[in-house]
């Protein structure tokens, strides 16, 4: 709760003559009364059905929603190990053995065990990179690395739809900071010839920061494209692969792959949040840079190591993304099968290229809660929608995440409703019924 009517409080200073001069101070708290941000405004209206719900019973493509079965498209779960007997077993007898405790304390104080140390090399030999450094966790990880990376001299390079995450890191770089138009190519060669103007003013290196895919839109950083510019000025390049790891590649082993230069991608980043269904990240590259790394990640050398239930559990995902590629076939297969159907039915999916299924449609804020409301009481599906200020004002997506646990009549039925909802959409009877929602 926060005290008083107005947040406001005022202390005497001086006194000068009869007067007394008084100055007033906000207190810190007070000015989220009066703005809780673009989407805190919507938090009375929203929490606990468009935003924060809870999804429960067993993880799977049909879960449960306010008491009710739902075909749900909102999980990562891209490969299905989440809740895979084989994976269950391990976690279970894992937890039994060594419990969350351990180890205790950082890696580089008394963490470290075999297992962590065999985890990373079976990583790196996976994305083909001389050394892996795990991390507890993606957003911190990725933040860290590039606040370690960079000093005020150097000058970084990203593209505007980079994560949350790697904004954050980007905002702690006190140099130089050129954005670029998402994935053109045009925008980047004239960021990146400016950053080389800087860097001879400062002596300083220079970082590129791309993703293999785009969580939102789906589509693949023009990877291959900014790699031919490396040689003619310099520069590091940093890709975060979260979507494209264990889905993209022959193997899975990401984006890179994919495009075919993988080689050139100095470090590769990736989470187990997505493909491993787990938790923790990591980060690979030539052994000099891993080893600096290693020894001033600040939110690994302040952190206690990963616990060892996660750690073995990560290691047999990691065994079955590569052993097992049927899991791989069966996303793709339900992933194109999704795109395709929805595409036939006229729906804009942008410029997706990987499993990452966007569907753009017109409408407001407003008519988006009204429509997610109907899409999952009335029609059984459950997907994540994005509105402003994500996205452009008058645009709402929904954001759907195949996975390899989905079958055809997820898809169909899915399809048949989003059919259902369009239809509505456009004639405006969405539109209705949102004059009554308004943010409090």
């Amino acid at each position: 709760m926060l005290n008083g009517a107005s947040g406001w409080t005022k202390n005497r200073l001086k006194k000068s003559g009869n007067h007394h001069q008084i100055k007033f101070f906000m207190d810190l708290f007070a000015k989220f009364l009066e703005d809780r941000g673009p989407l805190g405004k919507w938090s009375r209206t929203a929490h606990g059905y468009y935003t924060f719900p809870k999804l429960e019973g067993e993880l799977g493509s049909r879960m449960q929603f306010q008491g009710k079965e739902k075909i749900v498209w909102s999980v990562n779960n891209y490969l299905g190990l989440g809740n895979h007997p084989e994976i269950r077993k391990v976690d279970e007898e894992a937890s039994r053995d060594w419990g969350l405790a351990y180890p205790m304390g950082s890696r580089m104080m008394s963490g470290e065990t075999s297992y962590h140390e065999k985890l990373e090399q079976d990583l790196a030999e996976f994305v083909h990179k001389e050394e892996v450094l795990l991390l507890n966790f993606g957003y911190q990880g990725i933040m860290s690395i590039v606040d370690s990376l960079l000093t005020r001299k150097d000058i970084v390079v990203y593209d505007k739809d980079c994560h949350a995450c790697i904004y954050d890191g980007i905002r702690m770089h006190i140099g130089k900071r050129l954005p670029f138009e998402h994935n053109d190519i045009e925008s980047f060669e004239k960021q990146i010839k400016k950053a080389k103007i800087f860097q001879e003013q400062t002596g300083g290196g220079i970082l590129v920061i791309t993703e293999g895919v785009f969580g939102m839109r789906g589509d693949q950083g023009i990877l291959k494209e900014i790699v031919a510019f490396k040689k003619e000025y310099g520069f590091r390049m940093l890709v975060d692969d979260a979507h494209g790891f264990g889905t993209l590649g022959a193997t899975g082993a990401g984006a890179g792959e994919e495009q075919g230069v993988q080689d050139d991608i100095d470090l590769y980043f990736s989470t187990f949040a997505k493909s491993m269904a787990s938790i923790g990240a990591f980060v690979g590259g030539d052994s000099e840079v891993i080893e600096f790394l290693r020894y001033n990640l600040r939110s690994q050398i302040f952190a206690k190591s990963l616990p060892m239930p996660l750690t073995i559990g990560n290691i047999k995902r990691l065994e079955m993304l590569r052993t097992r590629p049927e899991f791989k076939d069966k996303l793709w297969e339900n992933a194109n099968n999704l795109q395709k159907g929805l595409r036939d039915r006229g729906f804009d999916l942008g410029n997706t290229s990987s499993c990452v299924t966007p569907v753009y449609m017109h409408g407001s804020v407003e008519e988006a809660m009204v429509l997610v409301k109907d899409l999952r009481d009335n029609y059984d599906i459950f997907c994540s929608v994005v509105v402003y200020p994500v996205i452009p004002k008058g645009m709402i997506l929904l954001r759907l995440i195949p996975t390899a646990a989905h079958n055809q009549d997820d898809i169909d039925q899915t399809i048949e409703a989003f059919t259902a909802i369009s239809e509505k959409l456009k004639s405006g009877a969405y539109a209705k019924q949102a004059e009554l929602i308004k943010p409090e």
